[in-house]
C-alpha cells in the first residue's frame, strides 16, 4: 500500500497521559497520521493501582469494544495498531482481528493469542523492559513462539534496567536513553510499513 501507514496509538492502563500524546506527536513528525483514542472517557490515573481501579471499573470486554469502535471507521486504509501496555494488548487483538492491517508496535506490553489465531505476513515489533514483572521472560518467550507460529513476523527489544513504562517521562518508570532508543527503532519500522 503506499503512503505513509495511519496509527491507531491506545494508551496504557493510566489513560491517555501527556507521554501519549507526545508520542502520537513524534510520529505525526514523520509523516503518519496518528488517532489517539481515549478508552477512559477524559480520566487519566496517577499511580498503576489507579489505573488497575479505572481498567477494572471499565472492564476488559468494555474497553475492547471501544477499541474497536474507535478504529472500525479507519480500518480500510490497512492501518497500524499501536499501544502502550495495556493499549499494547488491545493493539495486538486488534491487529490479529484485521486482515487489512500494516503492523503492530506494541510499547511495554503483550496479549495472548488465541488458539489458532492468524497473523500471516503481519510486521510486529515489541518494545520492552528486561526484566519487566509484567511481561516476563518464560512468557515472552511463549508469547513471541505462538506470534511466529501464527505468521507473524516478529521483532522483540528488550531495554536491560528499565521500568515497565519506561518511554512516559513523568513516571519514575523513565530512562531517558531507553526511550529514544525506542522512538529511534519504532519510527524506522513505520517508515518500512
Amino acid at each position: 500500500m503506499p503512503g505513509s501507514p495511519t496509527v491507531v496509538l491506545f494508551h496504557s492502563s493510566y489513560g491517555p497521559r501527556p507521554a501519549v500524546h507526545a508520542a502520537a506527536d513524534r510520529m505525526r513528525a514523520a509523516g503518519h497520521e496518528v488517532h489517539v483514542p481515549d478508552l477512559y472517557d477524559g480520566r487519566t490515573a496517577n499511580s498503576v493501582e489507579e489505573g488497575m481501579d479505572l481498567k477494572d471499573e471499565i472492564g476488559g470486554d468494555e474497553l475492547l469494544r471501544r477499541a474497536v469502535a474507535a478504529a472500525a471507521p479507519l480500518s480500510d486504509r490497512g492501518l497500524v495498531y499501536a499501544g502502550f501496555s495495556l493499549g499494547g494488548s488491545l493493539a495486538q487483538n486488534l491487529a490479529l482481528a484485521d486482515e487489512k492491517a500494516r503492523g503492530l508496535l506494541m510499547l511495554h506490553g503483550t496479549s495472548d493469542l488465541a488458539e489458532g489465531a492468524s497473523a500471516d505476513g503481519l510486521p510486529v515489533q515489541l518494545h520492552v523492559a528486561d526484566p519487566d514483572p509484567f511481561e516476563p521472560h518464560d512468557w515472552l518467550n511463549a508469547w513471541y513462539l505462538r506470534m511466529r507460529r501464527a505468521g507473524a513476523e516478529v521483532e522483540i527489544f528488550r531495554y536491560p534496567g528499565a521500568g515497565h513504562l519506561y518511554t512516559d517521562p513523568d513516571l519514575p518508570d523513565h530512562d531517558p536513553e531507553a526511550a529514544e532508543e525506542t522512538w529511534s527503532v519504532a519510527l524506522s519500522f513505520l517508515a518500512e510499513l
